[in-house]
């Protein structure tokens, strides 16, 4: 019998030190995945350099030559499954809070929605008058990667071409083709015919292509397509002095740091442009009464809402697990079937099913139950909260219940026979065992519930709108607005649309459900001992 050495025997590969190549098959849809990000990413990268955003375009070529880098690369495995879940989290959570918390410190808004050049050029491109007496330029609208433009033949024989931004510009002339003394197309764009022409009569009449760099001189217009003239603005910028004149009345409006023009008498032009306003944001709704106040209202409204909204949901989602857990109870399949009905249905249809019962003049509440009556079940401050609470509480007890009969489920059997042994009646096994054992449960539940209800926008925005609204405040605030809906009305429904004091409001909010959490997860640990 022969014995084989430690040297001679063989060795197993150890783990780590090589890694077997990929497949053909996987190697080759990597790199058709990778093509289509890269595709993508040019794209962007392409639009993002007309519109000169170097930062935002430094970050995606960045960002996709690492991408490439790591899955191109054999090693680096756990990079390649954190990399997807950190671009979301970058896209869809960092960028957002890291923008709105930018945009709360800024004046943006309807007016103030871009910079100051592009304020100056659209306050002298609104305000413009056809020169009389200027020489007509033979045109052809044309149609490239930068937008529409106008190709034009200027009356000394010059051919230029240019769109809205870029202002016209001499063309080669073997690029051009002619149709006897008017240029009709020329290489890299597409002239348009006369049937697109009709369909896009609106766009083109809007059409205003500069004569030079210096929007002072002037732009080319055309109405028929065909001839065009010059155009130039009552509105006179002096980049020197910083002033925008108004040369039909004399006016002369100056840059204040405010972010818009404005004349010693006050008047201001109504195009602005983005600037940084501090805390102001923060600081308005101390520096408006009325809609401090309002503010306070809501506020309390939110707290109340929320509160009520989980705090009677549980509770009666919480009987009807009692009442359906227990063995005595007949048919309880079908009543649990029943309890969960309100939970399968998307709650926005059930909402509109809701404004329907309660309309002033067809519901059912009214014509049925209160024959006829005229009750403004949404259009009364208080019946309106109600009305809201009541469909909120009809939409969340479902989910309670199922929360709670599973938790009861759970607590064994052991537990309340003992207690019943030693005496204990049915209050006392409910009181001091059941329901500290459903809490711990429970209670991390009940939080994002009331996270979820402090922002519950469908349902006040389904039943009321926010309304109705009140009285003596400038600003759209209503009697059933909870703060996110007030955020959302700030942003997209006022009058003027306030980005920058929708995303205060916004931060104020997430700082409040943070600081509601953080105190409300801190007491529930004290329930963990009961385990």
């Amino acid at each position: 019998m022969t014995t084989t050495s430690a040297a001679e025997r063989p060795t197993a590969p150890k783990r780590g030190i090589h890694h077997q190549p990929p497949s053909m098959k996987v190697l080759v849809v990597k790199i058709l995945l990778l093509a289509i990000v890269d595709a993508v990413t040019v794209f962007a990268m392409t639009a993002l350099f007309f519109q000169r955003d170097w930062l935002v375009l430094t970050i995606v070529a960045l960002a996709t030559l690492l991408v490439n880098v790591i899955y191109l690369n054999p090693g680096m495995l756990p990079a390649k499954y954190l990399t997807p879940g950190l671009i979301f989290l970058a896209l869809f959570q960092v960028f957002v809070i890291g923008y709105s918390m930018y945009i709360a410190f800024t004046n943006y808004g309807d007016g103030h929605n871009s910079t100051k050049d592009d304020a100056v050029a659209a306050l002298i491109s609104q305000n413009t008058v056809r020169v009389e007496g200027s020489p007509a330029y033979r045109v052809q609208v044309v149609e490239g990667l930068p937008g529409l433009g106008l190709l034009a033949t200027a009356p000394d024989g010059r051919v230029l071409v240019g769109t809205a931004e870029q202002p016209l510009e001499p063309v080669d002339p073997g690029a051009v083709t002619m149709d006897g003394q008017r240029a009709t197309a020329v290489d890299g764009w597409t002239s348009l015919q006369l049937q697109d022409v009709l369909q896009r009569q609106q766009e083109i009449a809007s059409l205003q292509v500069p004569l030079s760099d210096d929007l002072n001189d002037g732009f080319l217009r055309t109405t028929d397509a065909t001839n065009g003239y010059v155009f130039q603005s009552t509105y006179v910028f002096d980049e020197d002095a910083d002033t925008m004149t108004d040369t039909v009345s004399g006016t002369v409006y100056r840059d204040l740091g405010e972010g818009q023009f404005q004349s010693d008498d006050g008047q201001v032009l109504r195009t602005g442009w983005q600037v940084g306003v501090g805390f102001e944001n923060f600081l308005y709704p101390f520096q408006n009464q009325k809609f401090g106040e309002a503010l306070i209202w809501v506020t309390i409204w939110t707290f109340a809402f929320a509160v009520l909204s989980v705090g009677l949901s549980f509770f009666l989602g919480l009987f009807l697990a009692l009442t359906l857990n227990d063995p005595r109870m007949r048919s309880r399949k079908v009543y649990r079937v029943l309890s969960i009905l309100p939970y399968a249905f998307p709650s926005f249809l059930s909402a509109l099913v809701w404004l329907g019962l309660f309309n002033t003049e067809f519901g059912f509440f009214n014509e049925v139950l209160f024959g006829s009556a005229d009750i403004p079940w949404l259009t009364e401050p208080w019946l309106g909260k109600f009305s809201v609470l009541l469909v909120n509480i009809w939409l969340g007890f479902p989910y309670m219940f199922l929360v709670c009969m599973g938790a009861l489920q759970s607590i064994p059997e052991e537990l309340t026979e003992a207690a019943t042994v030693d005496g204990a009646n049915g209050f006392q096994v409910f009181g001091r065992i059941k329901f500290p054992l459903l809490l711990v449960s429970t209670a991390p539940l009940l939080i994002s519930s009331f996270a979820f209800n402090f922002n519950n926008f469908n349902i006040i925005y389904m039943l009321t709108r926010g309304g109705p609204r009140m009285a003596g405040v400038d600003e759209n605030v209503g009697h059933t607005d909870l703060l996110i809906t007030l955020v959302y009305k700030t942003a997209f429904e006022a009058g003027t649309r306030d980005y920058g004091l929708a995303s205060a409001l916004a931060i104020i909010i997430f700082i409040i459900v943070a600081a509601v959490s953080a105190i409300s997860f801190r007491q529930t640990k004290a329930l963990e001992d009961l385990n």
